[in-house]
């Protein structure tokens, strides 16, 4: 949580993400990858929206969580501009789809849990949110445990996380970027709740590792 966030703001942040992880773990008991969002209005407090991933289940590699609650916060409010008095929750660093989608769709704030080492688009792989985010802090190496035995031949990929290289070599220390043309303020609240976002995203991998070599290894004794 960054320290000049004040005590009201950081309940907020921690109210709403728990929702998130709500429904990330919805996403990972049905074998999605388990992220989560929740689409605020800021000034009512209002939940516009409240999603899962469902890649695997919609065959759709753009049906992420934050792509979801875009939709359905513009149609609920009438109309995608009225969304820049928004805040956007999610459990994971957003993709570069997604951060795309946030900044053309004018939101006011995303507020992320985990980082994304692999494809994070707010620093930890490319910077296009805010100020350059998470590239102007060192990443935990530890987090590579959270897709660590992944590979670009499973579903995985197609949940949108491909192979594994090394987090930390991925952030440049440069700094920020330029800022978005449509969305040059956009605010950003970073690592709410990480460690919880974050666990959940290593139990799903362990589980799936578990579960992957289980079948690997029943086809080879099958073909004994």
């Amino acid at each position: 949580m960054n320290a000049d966030v004040d005590a009201s703001t950081e309940a907020e942040d921690t109210r709403y993400m728990r929702m998130a992880l709500d429904e990330a773990s919805t996403a990972a008991s049905k074998n999605e990858v388990p992220v989560g969002a929740v689409l605020v209005h800021t000034t009512s407090g209002k939940i516009l929206a409240s999603h899962h991933n469902t890649v695997l289940a919609q065959d759709d590699p753009t049906a992420h969580a934050e792509m979801k609650c875009v939709r359905d916060g513009a149609a609920a409010l009438g109309g995608w501009r009225h969304l820049r008095d928004t805040t956007l929750y999610v459990t994971l660093e957003p993709c570069p789809m997604c951060a795309g989608a946030v900044l053309n769709a004018r939101l006011g704030a995303v507020v992320w849990g985990a980082p994304n080492p692999l494809i994070g688009a707010d620093g930890s792989w490319i910077a296009l949110m805010g100020d350059g985010g998470d590239r102007l802090r060192p990443c935990d190496g530890s987090i590579d445990e959270m897709y660590a035995g992944s590979s670009s031949d499973d579903d995985d990929t197609a949940a949108g996380i491909g192979s594994v290289e090394p987090a930390c070599a991925l952030i440049d220390p440069k700094g920020a970027t330029k800022p978005h043309a449509f969305k040059p303020g956009l605010e950003v609240r970073r690592r709410v709740l990480e460690t919880e976002c974050a666990d959940l995203m290593k139990a799903f991998f362990r589980r799936r590792r578990t579960e992957n070599k289980e079948t690997k290894r029943r086809e080879e004794a099958s073909g004994d």
